[in-house]
């Protein structure tokens, strides 16, 4: 993108990290060259957040908020978070657990009954552990949505559940794994089932209020805006194509498995909190750290939680997400390190995928 190279690039700190400015011109910080490198290669985009062990924080942005008219990228700026939504709602089944009142391995039929038939699916056979754990079978039904559909329609989540169910089941459940949004879906159907209240509620008691994350939430019914100092999202059809503005969609099409919008600051602290333990009793987060292989990419699924191996060695906890306009990956680990990373483009092959992941990694092992 021939604009990349004019798009301005900022740094924020906060704590003892800051360096001198000596410093800092002999030695370029190695997650600011990262997110240049995203911008330089198509993103209109990047924010980044990244913790150190004694909790101190450094925020980070690169390139331009808004393509039309050059604005600045608000530091920790609002996002949608896409899949990340997937670990909230987990947790907010993992609490329902620990209280007695959900079984991880009780048919969904116990909880929606008659609800989960399709071709070769039955609910009488698939558990909430298989759905957490995208282990079920079930098709996804967001293939099946375009962009276009996605920022102008509105789903209630069982028109959600109507798509995937009119395809066939991918396998038995338990019998290997496979992402589905449609498992998370049906995740947040039982918990509103379950506790005779709407999701959005659940997590806004849970977790947001519980652990202060001031600027997460879950958009109402209709509501296409992000409320709070944003860049604008975009869709790229192919890596040089012309970005078309994503910044203001409905996002119901993501539900349960894909709706919040939260910072990076605000990501990073609801990972910390989880693997603290302050989110999950002891034996829930240990059912949720439990993970089989995602293929043979070297990752591995949990339950809502994936862990990524680090260059530098060792793992990290996060999920990643992203929702059109909008990409999120990061995490945190055992350690105490939190990293979050956004851009403003899902990239549009693996390659631009692969940045994303590596300036992850740069911001762990830097």
């Amino acid at each position: 993108m021939a604009a990349a190279a004019a798009m301005a690039v900022a740094v924020m700190t906060t704590g003892a990290l800051a360096p001198s400015p000596a410093t800092a011109a002999a030695r370029p910080d190695a997650v600011q060259q990262g997110l240049n490198a995203l911008v330089r290669d198509g993103q209109p985009a990047a924010l980044a957040s990244v913790e150190d062990r004694a909790g101190r924080t450094r925020t980070y942005t690169a390139g331009v908020g808004d393509l039309a008219t050059g604005a600045k990228v608000p530091r920790d700026g609002q996002v949608r978070i896409g899949s990340n939504t997937k670990t909230f709602t987990a947790v907010v089944v993992l609490q329902l657990v620990a209280e007695g009142k959900i079984s991880l391995d009780a048919k969904v039929d116990d909880y929606l009954p008659d609800l989960v038939r399709g071709k070769g699916i039955d609910g009488r056979r698939i558990t909430v552990r298989e759905l957490l754990q995208h282990t079920s079978g079930i098709p996804e039904y967001g293939e099946h949505i375009t962009d276009e559909e996605m920022r102008d329609r509105y789903f209630e989540p069982r028109d959600l559940l109507d798509i995937a169910l009119k395809y066939e089941a991918e396998f038995e459940p338990g019998e290997k794994w496979s992402y589905s949004n449609t498992n998370y879906v049906l995740a947040g159907l039982i918990v509103q089932k379950v506790t005779g209240r709407p999701l959005a509620e659940e997590m806004d008691r849970r977790i947001m209020k519980r652990i202060g994350l001031r600027h997460t939430y879950f958009p109402a019914p209709g509501d296409k805006t992000i409320r709070e100092p944003h860049p604008r999202g975009y869709a790229r059809s192919s890596a040089d194509a012309t970005p078309v503005d994503y910044t203001e969609v409905d996002p119901s099409a993501g539900w349960a498995a894909g709706q919040l919008i939260s910072t990076n600051s605000d990501l990073n602290r609801f990972f910390t909190a989880l693997l603290d333990g302050r989110l999950l009793p002891p034996a829930q987060l240990a059912q949720m750290r439990t993970t089989v292989p995602v293929g043979d990419t070297g990752m591995h699924y949990g339950l809502g939680l994936m862990s990524r191996k680090l260059s530098c060695g060792g793992v990290y906890w996060g999920h990643g997400g992203d929702l059109v306009g909008y990409e999120t990956r990061g995490g945190v680990t055992d350690d105490g390190r939190a990293v979050s990373v956004a851009v403003t483009s899902i990239p549009p092959d693996s390659a631009g995928m692969r940045g994303v992941e590596k300036a992850v990694d740069t911001a762990f092992c830097r």
